[in-house]
């Protein structure tokens, strides 16, 4: 699978195998009611999502690595252009960790189930 699939899939909530179905059930990450759940199956091609028991062990690993580059990002933003006080930045950075784990969750699933995905031929 290209990279720019594995790009669109993640932000659109679509399936890898055919970007037509969702993967999570409700497109806004942060509602409470639904936000986190995902669908068994793909409404449209019906490609299961989650293959086997612990099969999302793997996506902690690029949800880590996801955090690990926003952190990253901003400790870089953060030497060479606002030089912001230490503890400030820490602060901001955990917030924003907080903030954004819906997000991350999200996308580091479909990653993980793109990664392992062929996509559907036309």
């Amino acid at each position: 699978m290209r990279i720019g699939d594995i790009i669109h899939a993640t932000v659109a909530n679509k399936c890898p195998r055919c970007d037509i179905g969702q993967v999570f059930e409700n497109n806004n990450p942060y509602s409470f009611k639904n936000g986190l759940r995902m669908n068994a199956h793909c409404p449209h091609c019906n490609l299961k999502f989650e293959r086997e028991v612990g099969y999302f062990y793997g996506a902690m690993y690029v949800s880590y690595g996801l955090q690990t580059g926003l952190i990253t990002l901003l400790y870089t933003l953060n030497m060479f252009w606002w030089n912001m006080p230490p503890l400030s930045l820490v602060f901001i950075i955990i917030a924003l960790v907080f903030a954004l784990f819906p997000v991350t969750f999200r996308w580091s699933r479909i990653i993980w189930i793109a990664s392992f995905t062929k996509k559907e031929e036309a």
